[in-house]
Order: structure tokens, then sequence, then C-alpha cells
């Protein structure tokens, strides 16, 4: 490889798995404990009657296929690269990600009708059952939303799992209200209200996540890396003329990566050499920027035009 080409990498080696994987197991627990939650609403919004419940247990359905999804995609994330595949499956757990967006929105849609069609057909609920197992609903949902609290701060994945978790925690909070105020009341309207203010939260949080999962597959830069900064600390250093090419993205959560071509002075290369330059470049951006996998491209002035020259 000849001097100006040559490559850097990160002066520190990405660490053992995706950010997801260290919050296995807790999917694991929260998985279980979303399947038990959602079987207990389903029979007891059959009991009650109460659509608000059986919102909630459609919504629990979602959250342990989205649980699943990200448990599967765990796996995938975690095995090794390949000739063809050079980042392994890293990937999948926002493919996950996007997967939940699509069905989180999907529940919502629908709860909302189902919420209009009560107002137009109302039907009577049993107030102190739905108070009941909205109860239930809501302890577990509780456990689940601690299992899950620090990994979405970590993880894609883990946040699209703990956003329907903690929208399940306010619509069984809802679901309780609404049999409380049926039970004082009579007033069998509270039901389809609860149900719609369920379809609300659902929507708004799923939008977000969905903007970011985007973000992520349409290769933006990472939201705590500032493009400019970066271009700024490069040429900051001695020697560095200029610096094109520069690219910042994310393969998965806790994996943002970082490309660039950097021109420097042919008497900065005689004097430091080329592997004192990429030192210079990879201990800049590291203590810096937190970025998982560096490459730099070492290039001597007019080497650029050299480079349009050969692509057109």
């Amino acid at each position: 490889m000849g001097a100006g080409h040559d490559h850097g990498h990160a002066h520190h080696a990405p660490t053992s798995g995706t950010a997801a994987a260290a919050y296995r197991g807790r999917l694991r627990i929260a998985l279980s404990i979303t399947l038990t939650v959602m079987v207990v609403e389903i029979v007891g919004g059959v009991l009650a009657d109460s659509l608000a419940l059986v919102a909630d247990a459609a919504h629990m359905a979602t959250d342990a296929v989205g649980l699943g999804m990200a448990l599967l995609a765990i796996h995938f994330a975690n095995r090794p690269p390949s000739g063809n595949r050079t980042f392994g499956y890293a990937r999948a757990e926002i493919l996950a990600a996007l997967a939940n967006c699509v069905l989180l929105l999907g529940v919502g849609g629908y709860v909302l009708f189902e919420a209009i069609q009560r107002f137009i057909t109302p039907v009577g609920t049993q107030g102190g059952l739905t108070v009941v197992f909205g109860a239930v609903g809501l302890v577990a949902n509780m456990i689940s939303l601690t299992l899950l609290m620090r990994g979405q701060k970590e993880s894609l994945n883990v946040r699209g799992a703990f956003l329907e978790v903690a929208a399940d925690a306010l619509g069984s909070l809802a679901v309780i209200v609404s049999a409380v105020v049926i039970l004082l009341t009579g007033w069998q309207a509270a039901d389809p209200i609860a149900s719609l203010i369920i379809g609300v939260m659902i929507v708004p949080r799923t939008v977000k996540l969905l903007r970011e999962t985007l973000d992520v597959l349409l290769e933006a830069a990472p939201k705590n890396v500032d493009m400019a900064e970066v271009r700024a600390h490069i040429l900051a250093l001695p020697g560095v003329e200029d610096v094109h090419d520069l690219h910042a993205w994310t393969i998965t959560s806790g994996m943002p990566v970082l490309s660039a071509h950097v021109v420097v002075g042919s008497d900065t290369l005689d004097a430091i050499g080329n592997e004192k330059m990429l030192h210079e470049l990879q201990g800049c951006i590291g203590d810096h920027f937190d970025v998982e996998h560096c490459t730099f491209q070492l290039e001597p002035g007019g080497h650029a035009e050299h480079e349009a020259k050969l692509c057109h």
C-alpha cells in the first residue's frame, strides 16, 4: 500500500456484542411477564366486556412479538462477521426496531377505530373486574419497565421494547381510572375514552422511534457526533491541509463508525511518518467523540483531484 493510502483503525476494539446483548436475560423475563399478562387481560376483557382491557391486551400481544423479535435480532446481531457480511448481522437489531414500529402503528390504529365504534354502539362494562385485571397489568408493566430502564438508553432495539411497555403501563393506568369512573358514576363512555387514550399514547412515541430507526437505515450521522466539530478537530492537527469524503454513520445501536480522506503535507509525513500521523488522528477522534471504528486514508496534496479524474 503506497504512502498516502494508509488506512487506520480506531485505537479501541469494538466491545463484545451489540448494546442490546447485555440485556438479553432481562428481555426474556419481560417477554414472559408480557405473555402472562396478555392472557390475563384477554380473559378479563372478555369477562368484563371492557374494550380498554382488550386494547391493552392487544398492545401486550404486540409487545410480546416485539420482545421476541428483539431477542431474535440480538441472536443474529452477535453472530460473527463473514466474508460477505463484514459487519455480521448487527443491522438486524435496527430491522427489528423498524418492524416494531410498523406493529405499534397498526395496533394504535386498530384501538382508535374500535373506540370510535363503541361511542356509536355503547357496550356495558363491568367496572369491578376491569379494575382488578387493570391493576395486574400495571404491576407487571412496572416490573418490566424496571428491567429495561437502563438498556433503553443504550440500544434502539431495547428502547423500542421499553416504549411499548411504557405505553402499556400508561394504558393499564387509563384502564383502572376508566373502571373506577364506571363504578362510581355508571358512565360507560369512560371505557372507549380510555381506549382512545391508549391509542393516542402509542402513536407519537412510535413515530419518534421510527424517525430514529430510519436515521440509522439512511446512514445519517449519529446524534452525538457533530460532523462540523469532527472536521474542525481533524483540520486542527499539525500538518493536516484538508479533509474530504468525511462520513459517520451507525451500524446498529452502540456501534458508530467514521471514515475520512485526510490530506497531509509531505513535509509532515516525511518528519513523523504515516503511522505517527494515523495515531494522531485516531487519538483526536477517540478522545473527543464516541466512535466505535475509524478508518482514515492519508493523501498528499493534489490527490483528491487525481481521484476525481479517475472517477470520470
